[in-house]
């Protein structure tokens, strides 16, 4: 498994964008963004759509966090650093 990088928190919202990510809403600093699974990939997982929350605006984001933020979209690190 590839290293994970040391990114923005606006690059990485625009990784997950290009993913299938959009922005829902924002609470304070907290961006919530949400993709909606196929029926196939509902099935497969169990739900119907993955989201997460990304901290705004920080110049970079800690490797601990984006791993976290990686988790909880199940996005895998090489898909992830292709998008970006």
């Amino acid at each position: 498994m590839p290293k994970l990088p040391r990114v923005s928190s606006v690059d990485t919202v625009r990784a997950l964008e290009r993913l299938g990510f959009v922005q829902v809403r924002q609470k304070g600093s907290h961006l919530i963004l949400k993709k909606q699974l196929s029926s196939e990939e509902a099935q497969i997982r169990g739900k119907t759509e993955l989201g997460c929350v990304v901290p705004m605006p920080r110049k970079t984001l800690a490797t601990g966090t984006l791993k976290n933020i990686l988790n909880q979209d199940e996005v895998s690190v090489e898909y992830f650093l292709n998008s970006l």
